[in-house]
């Protein structure tokens, strides 16, 4: 089965809490602390595998959890780190954030990797808080929980040229009759339900990659018929073959068919009306006059397209719009699809801002760096609230309350922690 649509859940593990510990040694009176900091935790990667084709894996195991890290331990020794999650992607995936919608990484070539959920970092354990007026602190960092989010995973296929036309105008016997591919042929509609790939090689050395996209009908971007499911194949090319059938044996008018394909193909997007278009005039081995082909080819050289009258049936003008294709693409540069979007910044790159707001008697405080702080204060602990008390002094909280107007008994939401204020 073809799959190239996914949704999962990833989550990197949390970081190892450090260690609260002292020195209990023979002869060592008054050791001091020793705790040593929790490990690292894992985090969620995904990398190419040229072997995949298809996101089928990703239909039945739908979570990727990573490992936790280890939590500190005594005589000052670290946490072990723990396995980053490492999981197979097909060439061509895109991978968006399910919620915002960005794309978090476009994996185009074996090997190519992308880190998609960041792991929480260890805490510190106490013998990083010993002052020269705090000697025995009782208190260690826990370590932070790491990213996790829905994401979805797209598959756009590495295609150099894409086959686009209404169903059963003869793209899949066209594939086959270029290409080693073999896909199923038949005389109705909607015989391709999933894009087929082959190579052609009409020049030695000069090789491209050829997509039969299933058939389009008029309405298409907006969901009717199967092609829409599989436009987003088409994304990739570099120059798009529209197979048109002239024979009317379909007693349809080809200029009204490319028109209406084209219509849909700009409306799923703008991007793809720049694709360079050659036209594959097929089935001339139906004519029973020329009168209607060359009314079509005029109609179409008036608009600057190239147009090949060929028959995929019997192999009749191929090669010429083989070469043809061959020697444009040396002048075509893969389209740029997407702009990567770094999803791991540099922590000194993330929004350090404190924010303050009142929500009716309540005073709020948000930001990172309190997010950071009440996660790693230990509120049953005196030493550890005298710390947190410190910090929020130091850092101008405490200053900027009273700025709002705060009275001694009014209620301070810090993150996700609520006290009384008492000055």
């Amino acid at each position: 089965m073809f799959v190239d649509k996914a949704e999962i859940f990833v989550k990197a593990g949390k970081g190892g809490d450090g260690r609260v510990s002292f020195r209990k040694e023979k002869y060592v009176p008054a050791g001091g602390p020793d705790g040593g900091d929790g490990g690292r935790g894992g985090s969620v990667i995904a990398i190419v595998d040229e072997g995949m084709r298809t996101l089928m894996d990703f239909r039945y195991l739908k979570k990727y959890i990573a490992e936790n890290g280890e939590n500190g331990m005594k005589k000052k020794m670290f946490g072990k780190d723990a396995k980053d999650l490492v999981f197979k992607v097909p060439p061509g995936t895109v991978i968006r954030d399910a919620e915002t919608g960005r794309v978090l990484a476009d994996l185009l070539k074996a090997g190519d990797s992308a880190v998609i959920a960041r792991a929480g970092r260890g805490g510190r354990g106490n013998v990083h808080f010993k002052t020269a007026t705090r000697q025995a602190p009782t208190f260690a960092e826990q370590g932070t929980y790491g990213e996790e989010r829905s994401v979805i995973l797209e598959l756009k296929m590495l295609a150099d040229v894409g086959l686009v036309g209404y169903p059963n105008v003869g793209k899949s016997t066209f594939l086959s009759a270029t290409t080693m591919a073999k896909p199923k042929i038949a005389n109705y509609h909607f015989t391709t339900l999933t894009p087929n790939l082959g190579v052609v090689e009409v020049i030695k050395g000069k090789s491209f990659v050829l997509a039969d996209i299933p058939g389009l009908i008029e309405g298409a971007s907006e969901g009717v018929g199967l092609g829409h499911e599989f436009l987003r194949h088409v994304e990739r090319t570099r120059l798009i073959i529209h197979v048109v059938d002239v024979s009317g044996t379909e007693g349809r008018d080809p200029v009204e068919d490319f028109d209406k394909i084209n219509l849909e193909l700009e409306r799923y997007s703008k991007l793809l009306t720049e694709r360079i278009q050659v036209i594959a005039a097929n089935k001339i081995d139906l004519l029973y006059e020329r009168e209607g082909l060359d009314a079509f080819v005029e109609a179409m050289s008036s608009r600057g397209y190239k147009v090949f009258p060929i028959s995929a049936a019997t192999g009749e003008g191929i090669d010429a719009l083989m070469h043809y294709v061959t020697e444009q693409l040396d002048t075509i540069e893969p389209p740029v699809i997407h702009e990567m979007v770094d999803s791991l910044a540099d922590e000194a790159e993330l929004d350090q801002t404190i924010r303050y707001r009142r929500h009716n008697e309540l005073y709020v405080v948000e930001g990172l760096p309190m997010e950071r702080l009440v996660y790693s204060t230990d509120f049953t602990d005196v030493e550890s609230l005298r710390r947190f008390q410190e910090i929020l002094r130091k850092s101008g909280v405490i200053d900027e309350l009273r700025k709002m107007g705060v009275q001694d008994g009014d209620t301070v939401r810090i993150e996700t922690v609520e006290f009384e204020f008492y000055d």
